[in-house]
């Protein structure tokens, strides 16, 4: 039979073994995330100023803010914010309807993306990150550029993976297309 000491020590060492499976487990469900431009890895990685929000992201592909903005118009402000200092509205739209580039609302218009994704994985948070991340390659007629700090040839400062994010969810809070809110899921 096993002594007490005997016993402690299995259990430890069980337990050990089970917090590295378990962190194994964690490493490999991050998000690996792709480049719309030419479906390469996305070299985005946890920074030490990462909100909590962020870091669950990276770690899931699950945006938190799309839910939190939902859920409360005035929170959705900062995605607003972040889109309108950044000049995302000067290409978009101040309503996100399109201007020289496509809709973000989907709200039905004339042109060929008012009532379609212009990347069919936008209709993901994960794939509208993705897009906004690295820029697009241009299949609605213009390029969108770099905007993730981390990437190289990123517009002005770039915008942090926190703020990418917040302007995703508030895109999700003004959008007004009849399609499925696949975010919401």
């Amino acid at each position: 039979m096993f002594g007490n000491k005997a016993l402690k020590s299995t259990l430890f060492i069980s337990m050990l073994t089970l917090a590295g499976l378990t962190l194994s487990l964690q490493a490999n469900a991050a998000c690996d995330l792709v480049s719309t431009k030419d479906n390469s890895p996305l070299k985005i990685k946890v920074a030490d100023t990462d909100s909590a929000d962020a870091k669950t992201f990276l770690a899931t592909c699950k945006n938190p803010y799309t839910a939190k903005y939902a859920a409360d118009a005035e929170a959705a402000k900062a995605g607003r914010k972040v889109m309108t200092l950044n000049g995302c509205t000067g290409c978009h739209g101040g309503n996100l309807g399109g201007l020289m580039a496509p809709s973000l609302v989907k709200n039905g218009g004339t042109g060929a993306f008012d009532t379609k994704w212009v990347y069919a994985k936008d209709a993901t948070d994960r794939g509208m990150f993705e897009t906004i991340a690295m820029g697009t390659p241009g299949t609605s007629g213009g390029v969108m550029s770099t905007w993730h700090a981390q990437l190289d040839n990123h517009v002005g400062d770039g915008l942090s993976t926190d703020e990418i994010l917040k302007a995703v969810a508030y895109i999700r809070t003004v959008y007004k297309g009849d399609g499925e809110k696949t975010w919401l899921k």
